[in-house]
C-alpha cells in the first residue's frame, strides 16, 4: 500500500529552513549515513516525489552551483502558480491548484512504492488537510534559528511511533492522526 509521507529535517524550535531559506544549518550537523532515518534505505521505497516551489528552486540553484545532477530517478511534481523551468533529463511535471488530485497521479506513478513529500511544510500541511499525509519522518537537529520555514504550519495531533538518535539528530517517526481533537471540551450549549 502506498504511503504519503513527510521525511525531513527540522531545527529543535520547528523551521525547516532560516528566514532566507538557507539549509546552511543543516549540513554543519553531525549524522550517521547508516545510522536512523537513513536516507538510501528510504528513498528505496519512494516512486514518486512532490515538493513546493521554493524546495525546487532551491534544489536547482544548488544543482547549478554544484554541478550535480538531479538526485531523484522517480517522476517529481513540483507544486507552484509560477511558470518555473524544468531540468534537463529530469522527469518533473508541474501541477497547480488541490492536492487531491495530484496526489492520486503520485499514487499512480508511484507504482506501489510511497509518496515522498520532499520539502515545504505548507505542502504537507495541505496534503495532511486532505486525509493524503500518513506519516512524518522528521530529524530534529540540536541548533534553533528564531524564525523561518515553519516544520508543519498547521495545527495536527500525531502519534509517535518510533524515536532513535543518530550522532547529534534525533529521529522521530509519527502516524499522522488528524486535526486536533478537543480535549476535556463538554457538549455544546
Amino acid at each position: 500500500m502506498t504511503r504519503t509521507v513527510f521525511y525531513t529535517a527540522t531545527t529543535l524550535d520547528g523551521y525547516l529552513a532560516d528566514e532566507q531559506d538557507s539549509l546552511e544549518w543543516l549540513f554543519l550537523q553531525d549524522s550517521d549515513p547508516e545510522g536512523p532515518h537513513r536516507y538510501d534505505e528510504f528513498i528505496a521505497g519512494i516512486g514518486a516525489v512532490v515538493m513546493g516551489r521554493t524546495t525546487y528552486e532551491w534544489v536547482r540553484a544548488h544543482l547549478q552551483a554544484s554541478g550535480e545532477d538531479w538526485p531523484y530517478d522517480m517522476p517529481t511534481w513540483v507544486v507552484s502558480h509560477a511558470e518555473l523551468p524544468g531540468i534537463t533529463g529530469a522527469d518533473i511535471r508541474f501541477a497547480q491548484g488541490e492536492v487531491a488530485p495530484i496526489h492520486a497521479a503520485l499514487t499512480d506513478a508511484a507504482g506501489g512504492k510511497d509518496i515522498w513529500v520532499v520539502g515545504g511544510g505548507d505542502l504537507a500541511a495541505q496534503f495532511a488537510e486532505a486525509g493524503l499525509l500518513d506519516q512524518l519522518m522528521v530529524s530534529i537537529a540540536p541548533v534553533t534559528l528564531g524564525a523561518g520555514r515553519p516544520l508543519f504550519p498547521r495545527r495536527f495531533d500525531l502519534k509517535l511511533q518510533d524515536v532513535a538518535r543518530n550522532r547529534a539528530f534525533i529521529c522521530a517517526t509519527y502516524d499522522v492522526v488528524g486535526p486536533p481533537t478537543a480535549r476535556g471540551a463538554g457538549p455544546a450549549s
